[in-house]
């Protein structure tokens, strides 16, 4: 397809910003503590240094096929055998750079300029700006209690009336970034049943996958072929700098998906397919960080409400709070740098996830070490005061 219209203006990733004044003022000597980006504070597994370093070694990196090495996409269809029961043919599999990639590659090769397609309000910001560089419609559809803080084909029928549309896509994170939301079996049986009535491609966002603490966890891939998931080594692997994920695509989406990544990409980086193939191995390690996430989670869940930041939605996975300020401020931005200038902690505004709402919100990583989450909250508490 590849038409795309003349540029939009992307909106600012205010999270990027918050990181970049954090690391700004941690260099010139502050005692920073960091919860506004979702990076691990965890190295990637023992198992993926030890491969990259033996690679390193060899010293024989270089491309590899557009869509990765036979190993990686080997070892991930085992994976999906062993954790969800599918057998999933190696050749569907694209190996990505980073999750970002499989997003362009999905929204060139399945829309044309014009094309409408729904994401959720409050959702991931980069979801918006892509679709939007891209010439994309993005149809924001607002996710509340009433929905279980998720899409339904309710409020998909709702936002095209409301737009007056024809949706072409649909794209769902589960577990969800910033609201934590788990979408179970139902949910996404339904929206999954929804798209393919309505000849609506169904994009499953699934990175969050393995850091589910309430709730079920489903592949989208359990439920139809059709779904385009993405995923990546970034978040549960521990693996953000190493820029390396994957799609699982129907089979008549393969080679569309290759000639797109060979033109944009060449291929992903070879040294991080080699890394990424053992970390898969790595589970044992990996969930004993999980279980540090899941203590930092029920420590937020206690205390954040103790000093007046009520939980704004579900925190079943991923590993965000997503937090109502408004009983202390209506400017989550001007909030979020008054904190970091006065007290050394960074979180990011409500803006970057929901532009019509989200002055009242703020997002709140726990993917820290637990020493750090405590004293973080403990000075925003005293703040407050």
């Amino acid at each position: 397809m590849f038409s795309i219209s003349k540029r939009s203006e992307v909106e600012p990733f205010h999270a990027m910003d918050v990181l970049a004044e954090a690391t700004k003022r941690r260099a010139s000597g502050h005692p920073v503590i960091s919860m506004a980006v979702g990076q691990p504070s965890h190295p990637a597994p023992r198992a993926a240094l030890e491969a990259a370093q033996a690679a390193l070694v060899e010293g024989k990196i270089g491309y590899t096929d557009a869509l990765g090495t036979t190993r990686l996409k080997h070892a991930l269809a085992w994976h999906y055998r062993d954790r969800h029961g599918l057998e999933i043919d190696p050749a569907r599999i694209a190996i990505t750079t980073g999750s970002s990639a499989g997003f362009n590659l999905a929204f060139l090769s399945l829309f044309d300029a014009g094309d409408a397609v729904a994401i959720a309000r409050p959702g991931y910001p980069a979801y918006r700006n892509i679709l939007g560089a891209l010439g994309l419609r993005v149809i924001e559809v607002p996710v509340t209690a009433d929905t279980h803080f998720t899409l339904t084909p309710e409020s998909l029928e709702a936002a095209q009336t409301a737009n007056n549309v024809r949706l072409k896509g649909v794209l769902l994170a589960s577990p969800a970034n910033p609201t934590g939301t788990v979408t179970g079996r139902q949910g996404l049986t339904a929206l999954a049943d929804y798209c393919a009535a309505n000849s609506i491609a169904f994009i499953s966002d699934e990175i969050y996958h393995g850091l589910t603490f309430a709730g079920e966890e489903t592949s989208a891939l359990e439920l139809t072929d059709e779904a385009i998931v993405i995923n990546s080594f970034s978040k549960y692997y521990c693996m953000t700098g190493w820029r390396i994920g994957w799609m699982v695509l129907p089979e008549r989406l393969v080679r569309p998906i290759e000639r797109v990544a060979q033109s944009l990409y060449i291929s992903p980086p070879e040294l991080s397919q080699i890394a990424a193939t053992a970390a898969l191995g790595a589970t044992a390690e990996l969930d004993v960080y999980k279980a540090s996430y899941a203590a930092n989670r029920e420590f937020l869940l206690k205390r954040l409400p103790q000093i007046g930041l009520s939980i704004a939605s579900p925190m079943d996975g991923a590993f965000y709070a997503y937090v109502d300020v408004t009983r202390f401020t209506n400017d989550s931005m001007a909030f979020a740098k008054r904190m970091l200038a006065e007290i050394n902690v960074a979180a990011t505004p409500g803006l970057d996830f929901d532009p019509l709402e989200g002055n009242r919100s703020m997002r709140m990583s726990y993917a820290g070490s637990e020493v750090e989450i405590v004293e973080a909250v403990e000075r925003i508490a005293a703040w407050l005061k």
